[in-house]
């Protein structure tokens, strides 16, 4: 009995000295400062350099050991690719320099041919012009070449006959050599975004150019045209939605509108051989696919049925796009013809484009 009654004694003991010290604590124990609240923030990691100090919170009670609040730093970054989206592109202004001949490359009946140059984004870029014979004032064309290989590029490619050919209908040609395609020089060009800043630059530079001394004294500022095929027809897709005074533009065998489809086809943006990583918000803004209904200008698209670099449904989409939205479109599909015309598909190709500038530039 005596053992039992010891046994529970010990154990009452135990319980009281428990619960002495647990209420003991209460004034001098060590208490942490309540947890900081976050509000749909960017883990600091990505986001820009901005100090924010988050405010200390604590319980009226706890007050007597304040314990500092560290700073949090909050870095958020833009997503990659927005501030050269479609709508960046069209509130930024372009120009500035001259466009200056380098000197007489050719000479016949019809036109001569001059090399250029001019600055665009801190580079010189350099291309041919096309200058009918006769007064003028003429309109102008700027035809944008495809991807070839860089290393055997020359500033006379085979855009060449088509340039000719529309010289002797009685229009200007310029011809500029893309970012990297000597001799001009090569800057970042993802989706062709900076040769599309160049073109833009460009054709700034014939606005205000065109009727004074010089290489442009020919040309009719209010009248300019776009002709692209493969890689230059992207450029001029996102050129048509940013500029509505292009007065026409030609699409041959050209990229996808609509930058996903590129990048799914290809691997890449479809222009050269980089893999790049892009979230699809980024994708949507630079789509000219989600601004086709900003184009002015008449188009005319030509595609091969029997092209094997470019899907020919491509085209086909388009334009059903186009009518959809009511604008002036016509569409010409090649019975078997590749991606690069050839022979009587060809000379075809160039008489309808001829007709084309005519009845929307010349009259």
């Amino acid at each position: 009995m005596f053992k039992k009654n010891h046994f529970a004694f010990s154990v009452f003991l135990l319980t009281q000295i428990i619960l002495f010290s647990a209420c003991s604590t209460g004034q001098y124990g060590i208490h942490l400062p309540s947890p900081q609240t976050h509000t749909g923030q960017i883990p600091a990691a990505t986001q820009p350099q901005s100090q924010t100090v988050q405010p200390e919170t604590s319980t009226p009670e706890l007050t007597s050991q304040p314990v500092p609040v560290k700073p949090t730093i909050a870095t958020p970054t833009l997503e990659p690719y927005m501030d050269l989206s479609i709508q960046a592109l069209q509130k930024r202004t372009y120009g500035g320099g001259v466009l200056q001949s380098e000197g007489l490359l050719d000479e016949n009946p019809a036109f001569k041919r001059y090399q250029f140059k001019y600055r665009s984004d801190g580079l010189d870029l350099y291309g041919f012009l096309d200058e009918p014979v006769g007064i003028g004032p003429f309109p102008v064309i700027i035809m944008l070449h495809g991807a070839v290989d860089q290393q055997t590029y020359q500033t006379k490619t085979y855009t060449v006959r088509y340039a000719d050919a529309l010289a002797e209908s009685g229009f200007i040609v310029l011809n500029p050599n893309l970012r990297g395609y000597p001799p001009s020089e090569d800057k970042d060009n993802d989706f062709g975004i900076g040769d599309t800043i160049d073109v833009l630059n460009l054709i700034a530079l014939i606005r205000t150019q065109a009727g004074s001394v010089g290489i442009l004294q020919k040309a009719d500022q209010n009248k300019i045209g776009l002709w692209g095929h493969s890689m230059g027809g992207g450029i001029v897709l996102r050129v048509l939605v940013i500029d509505p005074k292009i007065a026409a533009a030609v699409l041959y065998g050209s990229l996808n509108a609509d930058e996903r489809l590129n990048m799914a086809h290809f691997g890449n943006d479809g222009r050269r051989d980089k893999k790049i990583i892009v979230s699809s918000a980024s994708l949507e803004a630079i789509s000219p696919v989600n601004y086709l209904e900003d184009i002015n200008a008449p188009i005319s698209i030509h595609h091969g049925a029997a092209d094997t670099v470019v899907p020919v449904q491509w085209s086909r989409d388009l334009c059903q796009r186009l009518q959809t939205l009511g604008k002036q479109v016509e569409c010409y599909l090649y019975p078997d013809q590749p991606h690069t015309f050839q022979n009587s598909g060809d000379t075809l190709f160039i008489e309808r484009v001829s007709t084309f500038f005519k009845k929307y530039m010349q009259s």
